[in-house]
Protein backbone atom coordinates (compact mmCIF):
# COMPACT_ATOMS: atom_id res chain seq x y z
CA UNK A 1 0.00 0.00 0.00
CA UNK A 2 1.29 3.02 -1.12
CA UNK A 3 1.39 6.04 1.61
CA UNK A 4 -0.75 8.86 1.29
CA UNK A 5 2.02 11.89 1.44
CA UNK A 6 4.57 9.82 -0.91
CA UNK A 7 3.77 11.85 -4.18
CA UNK A 8 3.10 15.00 -1.79
CA UNK A 9 6.68 15.31 -0.51
CA UNK A 10 8.00 15.44 -4.10
CA UNK A 11 5.47 18.06 -5.03
CA UNK A 12 6.17 20.17 -1.75
CA UNK A 13 9.88 20.28 -2.26
CA UNK A 14 9.72 21.63 -5.41
CA UNK A 15 7.12 24.25 -4.55
CA UNK A 16 9.78 24.99 -1.47
CA UNK A 17 12.62 25.09 -4.25
CA UNK A 18 10.30 27.71 -6.30
CA UNK A 19 9.49 29.80 -3.52
CA UNK A 20 13.30 30.38 -2.49
CA UNK A 21 14.48 30.77 -6.17
CA UNK A 22 11.55 33.43 -6.56
CA UNK A 23 12.20 35.29 -3.54
CA UNK A 24 16.12 35.08 -3.63
CA UNK A 25 14.99 36.70 -7.54
CA UNK A 26 13.40 39.70 -6.06
CA UNK A 27 15.51 40.35 -3.42
CA UNK A 28 13.92 39.31 -0.43
CA UNK A 29 16.51 37.31 1.16
CA UNK A 30 19.26 39.96 0.74
CA UNK A 31 16.91 42.25 2.44
CA UNK A 32 15.96 40.33 5.46
CA UNK A 33 19.97 39.00 5.59
CA UNK A 34 20.95 42.90 5.18
CA UNK A 35 23.02 44.57 2.90
CA UNK A 36 25.49 42.80 0.87
CA UNK A 37 27.17 46.37 -0.90
CA UNK A 38 25.52 48.95 1.22
CA UNK A 39 22.19 50.75 1.17
CA UNK A 40 20.42 51.36 -2.17
CA UNK A 41 18.11 53.50 -0.61
CA UNK A 42 16.95 55.75 2.18
CA UNK A 43 14.91 53.38 4.03
CA UNK A 44 17.37 50.83 4.08
CA UNK A 45 20.58 52.24 5.77
CA UNK A 46 17.68 53.54 8.17
CA UNK A 47 16.50 50.20 8.49
CA UNK A 48 20.29 48.35 8.69
CA UNK A 49 20.84 46.20 11.93
CA UNK A 50 23.10 47.45 14.31
CA UNK A 51 24.73 44.11 14.29
CA UNK A 52 25.43 43.99 10.72
CA UNK A 53 29.48 44.42 9.53
CA UNK A 54 28.13 47.12 7.03
CA UNK A 55 26.13 48.97 9.39
CA UNK A 56 28.36 51.33 10.58
CA UNK A 57 29.77 52.49 7.15
CA UNK A 58 26.11 52.39 5.74
CA UNK A 59 24.63 55.08 8.58
CA UNK A 60 27.73 57.29 8.44
CA UNK A 61 27.45 57.51 4.51
CA UNK A 62 23.84 58.24 4.83
CA UNK A 63 24.27 61.02 7.39
CA UNK A 64 26.82 62.09 4.89
CA UNK A 65 24.51 62.28 1.59
CA UNK A 66 21.55 63.61 4.10
CA UNK A 67 23.88 66.52 5.49
CA UNK A 68 25.27 67.42 1.55
CA UNK A 69 21.46 67.55 0.89
CA UNK A 70 20.30 69.55 3.32
CA UNK A 71 23.46 72.27 2.86
CA UNK A 72 25.44 71.39 6.54
CA UNK A 73 28.50 73.13 6.32
CA UNK A 74 31.27 69.97 6.80
CA UNK A 75 33.65 68.63 4.30
CA UNK A 76 31.76 64.99 3.51
CA UNK A 77 35.47 63.70 1.96
CA UNK A 78 37.45 64.38 5.33
CA UNK A 79 34.28 62.13 7.07
CA UNK A 80 34.49 59.43 5.02
CA UNK A 81 38.48 59.84 5.24
CA UNK A 82 38.49 59.63 8.90
CA UNK A 83 36.12 56.95 9.36
CA UNK A 84 37.60 54.59 6.97
CA UNK A 85 40.96 55.54 9.28
CA UNK A 86 38.86 54.49 12.03
CA UNK A 87 37.66 51.21 10.84
CA UNK A 88 41.53 50.76 9.63
CA UNK A 89 42.59 50.99 13.05
CA UNK A 90 40.28 47.63 14.05
CA UNK A 91 43.17 45.59 11.90
CA UNK A 92 40.53 44.21 9.49
CA UNK A 93 42.24 42.35 6.04
CA UNK A 94 41.88 43.91 2.99
CA UNK A 95 38.85 42.31 1.97
CA UNK A 96 36.96 43.58 4.69
CA UNK A 97 38.20 47.39 4.25
CA UNK A 98 37.30 46.92 0.64
CA UNK A 99 34.08 45.61 1.13
CA UNK A 100 33.59 48.63 4.14
CA UNK A 101 34.51 51.18 1.51
CA UNK A 102 32.42 49.73 -1.15
CA UNK A 103 29.52 50.06 1.18
CA UNK A 104 30.17 53.43 2.17
CA UNK A 105 30.25 54.87 -1.47
CA UNK A 106 27.63 52.93 -2.80
CA UNK A 107 25.57 54.57 0.04
CA UNK A 108 25.99 57.76 -0.37
CA UNK A 109 25.69 57.60 -4.19
CA UNK A 110 22.83 55.60 -3.68
CA UNK A 111 21.43 58.06 -1.41
CA UNK A 112 21.91 60.90 -2.56
CA UNK A 113 20.47 60.38 -5.75
CA UNK A 114 17.35 59.72 -4.29
CA UNK A 115 17.26 62.86 -2.28
CA UNK A 116 18.60 64.86 -4.27
CA UNK A 117 15.33 66.60 -6.12
CA UNK A 118 13.14 66.30 -3.01
CA UNK A 119 12.07 69.87 -2.60
CA UNK A 120 10.28 68.76 0.89
CA UNK A 121 12.92 66.64 1.98
CA UNK A 122 15.09 69.35 4.79
CA UNK A 123 12.12 69.29 7.23
CA UNK A 124 12.93 70.84 11.04
CA UNK A 125 12.74 67.61 12.16
CA UNK A 126 15.04 65.97 9.89
CA UNK A 127 17.36 68.79 9.86
CA UNK A 128 17.02 68.46 13.93
CA UNK A 129 17.99 64.34 13.27
CA UNK A 130 20.84 64.83 10.65
CA UNK A 131 22.55 67.63 12.37
CA UNK A 132 22.58 65.26 15.94
CA UNK A 133 23.93 62.26 14.35
CA UNK A 134 26.84 64.59 11.92
CA UNK A 135 27.90 66.06 15.01
CA UNK A 136 27.96 62.29 16.50
CA UNK A 137 29.96 61.75 12.84
CA UNK A 138 32.69 64.37 12.92
CA UNK A 139 33.56 63.66 16.51
CA UNK A 140 34.70 60.25 16.27
CA UNK A 141 31.10 58.42 17.36
CA UNK A 142 30.45 56.06 14.33
CA UNK A 143 27.99 53.84 16.49
CA UNK A 144 25.38 52.82 14.13
CA UNK A 145 22.20 54.40 15.94
CA UNK A 146 21.26 57.02 13.36
CA UNK A 147 17.79 57.67 12.65
CA UNK A 148 15.09 59.26 10.35
CA UNK A 149 14.06 62.08 13.11
CA UNK A 150 13.57 62.50 16.57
Amino acid sequence: MKHPFSTATPIAAAAAAALLVALTACSTVDSIRGPETGASTEAAAYNVRPNDPLARPTQVAWTSARATRCGFVFNPQQLRSNYLAYESRFGHGQARMEKTTHAYDYTLESVFQQIKNDQGYCTKDRLDAIRVDLNRHLSGDYRAIARMAR
